[in-house]
Formats: C-alpha cells, structure tokens, sequence
C-alpha cells in the first residue's frame, strides 16, 4: 500500500495559507546561535606509493541554537555534486534548509562527502573526480520543463530564475558544484562515516538527499537503535536497475543494474540472511502502476524483509516535477514488499506544485522544509504512543 499521509494531506491548505506568515515571521527574528564549529568523522591513514597518505574522512559543519527545543539534532547529507552550501542558504539569496531547522528548535549537522568540497580528496585512494555538466544540471535540476525528459518535467515552475546559463541564480548554483569522487566502496565508505558521526552524536533524524540516499538506508541498517526517523529526499531509488528518461513517446528505459542488494551496492541486512546479491531474486512489474510512471523492479516473492528498517520511520519525499516522480513509488513498494512502511511525501498531492529535484533551493523552499518538519513531529509523537501501548501491555 503507498502511504500518501493522509493526515498531513488534510492539513495542507490550512498550510498554504498560514505557513508564509509564520515562516516569514520567524525568519525576520534574529536566529541566536548557541554553538557552531565543525570536525571530521572516519577516515583513515594509508600508504599511498611512498607516501602516508589519510582519506575517507568526512567534514561535518554543525550549529545549535541557543532555543533548542527538540532532543534529537537532524544530520543533513547532500547528493552528488553537492555540498553544505545547499543547505545554509540558496542561490537566490534566502535561507537554507539549516536555518529553517534551526528555528524551530533543532541542532544542525550538515556532512560532506569524503573526497568531496571540505573532507578532502587524495587522488592515490580515491580515484578520478567526476563533475557536473552544465546541460545536465539545467535538463535536470533547474529548467526540466524545458526539455521534457519525463511526462512530469513540463510541471517545474519553482526554480527561481530561468534556470538556464547566463541567469544570476542559475550561475550562482553552478559555482556551488563541486567535482566528487565515483570508487567501487563509496556506498560503504559514505556509510561508516555516518556511523562514525551517529556513534559521536548519539539518536539523530537523518535526512539525505538524491546519491545520499542510499546512504541512509545502510546507515539505519547498521545503527537501527539511534536514526530517529530518516528522511529520503528523493533518494535511494529507483531499487535495483537505474532508469533512463529518454522522452516521449516512450519515456523510460531500464538502465544497468546498479543497485544489486535491490536498494543499495553495499551489503544490507536481509531476513532470511543473504550472504551475497546473487542469492536475491528480481523481477520487473509487467505493466507500470500509471501512465506517467516507470514499471518498477521488485523481488521475487517471497520477498526477503528488511528487519533493521522495520524499526523506523521513514519519509520518502517526492516533488510533482522532478525526474524522481515517475519512479519515486517503487522505493515505496520496494520497502512495502520487505516489510517496511514508509511515508510517502508526494508533494503534489499534498497541493504542493511544481517542485523539481533541488527542491532545497527552490522558490517554496521553506514550505517543503515545513511539511518535512510537521513529519517529524509527526512520526516522533506515533512512536511515542506505540511504546506506550506496548509497554502498557507488559
């Protein structure tokens, strides 16, 4: 069943019509900073030719505001391309995610990918770079509704500006992207350094974003006990094969199989066990759940469970626009299928239009930012009451 949330869906044009006042009321309050520094996690030395090299690490930028009012502080890990700079403000000149946060009362942690901005690349370990192209980012991220990519794309209208080479924001955006680094153990090497921070930190909410994504769900797997709750920003999908928006008539095409522990390349834990991929059976939906969608990979049934995953909440945000809508509901079902029960945070069903893939940067940024929140606290207060239940029934 794709769970659409209901209950926040109800509530969304009580938001739209209030959310802009408070927020805007909030934002003109000075944010009064308590603490802010940064520091590295993982890493670790090597011997590169004659040369004792360290690599892996990871750079983490973190803030507390003086106001804290929620216990668990939320760690934001960027996607490809990406660094902290998506997050403590926009192209255009407003605030980022992390202020929002910070507002409403939690302690920020912003990580960069090793071999990435600020956690440092060393060639002899990690390999040649990769970097973003300037066509792709405007197909893609900043005028989809330019080159109708996918059935969706025509519907982005909330990236300020035109989007396009020459435009202040578009160039502005662009200068932000950094190269970053593509090895075999990148999914693996981002995992143990997430680790690395939530065994520092303690519980947090973890929220990752696109190439990230996988990221969380290894990570959850490995400390299921202290991710609070993780928020895939379109991220993690599609499960198993990529696929390639090729545009009308046909829209999609099944790319390589990339993922072949179904959501991630790295080992992910299993019931029954899976001692290596091939053990994991797959199969490809005969016909696509709508006529704008891609026909999902899925497993075999009967479909091995994901028990670490089991124990948390997870949100799975989708925007009306980007190239994530036509396949973001296979991660869903992929989740559903091993047992998982994911939120499905589909913005434009939520009345939320137009969105693309950086909703982050976008002109509505703040307004995605509250219905994230409003999860949060949300999920927080169900699991509060589930233990409740339980404990009551000892």
């Amino acid at each position: 069943m794709l769970r659409t949330a209901p209950a926040l869906a109800a509530t969304t044009a009580l938001l739209a019509t209030t959310f802009a006042a408070g927020t805007a009321a909030r934002a003109q309050e000075p944010l009064t900073i308590a603490k802010e520094g940064y520091f590295f996690v993982g890493g670790k030395y090597s011997q590169a030719g004659d040369k004792q090299v360290m690599h892996g690490q990871a750079y983490v930028e973190y803030q507390i505001p003086k106001k804290r009012t929620q216990p668990y502080p939320l760690v934001i890990v960027p996607g490809a391309g990406q660094t902290a700079t998506n997050y403590v403000g926009t192209a255009d000149g407003r605030e980022g995610w992390s202020q929002h946060f910070l507002r409403h009362g939690y302690a920020v942690y912003v990580v960069e990918q090793p071999g990435r901005g600020r956690s440092s690349y060393q060639p002899d370990t990690e390999g040649p770079q990769a970097f973003m192209q300037i066509l792709g980012a405007q197909q893609r991220f900043t005028a989809t509704e330019k080159y109708n990519l996918w059935p969706q794309a025509r519907l982005h209208n909330q990236w300020p500006g035109t989007g396009m080479q020459g435009d202040p924001v578009f160039d502005q955006f662009f200068a932000s992207q950094v190269p970053f680094i593509r090895p075999p153990d990148l999914q693996a090497l981002n995992r143990d350094d997430i680790v690395a921070l939530i065994d520092k930190l303690g519980p947090v909410i973890l929220m990752v974003h696109s190439q990230a994504g996988a990221y969380g769900m290894l990570a959850a797997d490995a400390r299921p006990q202290f991710v609070k709750a993780l928020i895939e920003v379109e991220g993690a999908a599609p499960p198993v094969h990529d696929i390639e928006l090729v545009g009308a008539p046909d829209w999609f095409r099944d790319g390589p199989l990339t993922k072949p522990w179904g959501l991630t390349t790295a080992p992910i834990t299993y019931a029954p066990p899976a001692a290596s991929p091939s053990e994991l059976a797959f199969e490809e939906q005969e016909k696509a759940d709508g006529p704008d969608l891609a026909k999902c990979w899925l497993q075999k049934s009967p479909a091995r469970q994901l028990p670490n995953l089991q124990k948390l909440p997870i949100a799975i945000v989708v925007g009306e626009a980007s190239f994530y809508a036509p396949y973001g509901h296979c991660l869903v079902k992929y989740l559903e299928q091993a047992g998982v029960h994911p939120t499905m945070l589909n913005l434009g069903a939520m009345g939320i239009h137009g969105n693309g893939h950086m909703m982050m940067l976008e002109k509505n940024s703040d307004q995605v930012a509250e219905v994230i929140e409003r999860w949060v606290q949300k999920a927080g207060a169900e699991k509060t009451a589930a233990a409740s239940v339980r404990h009551a029934g000892r």
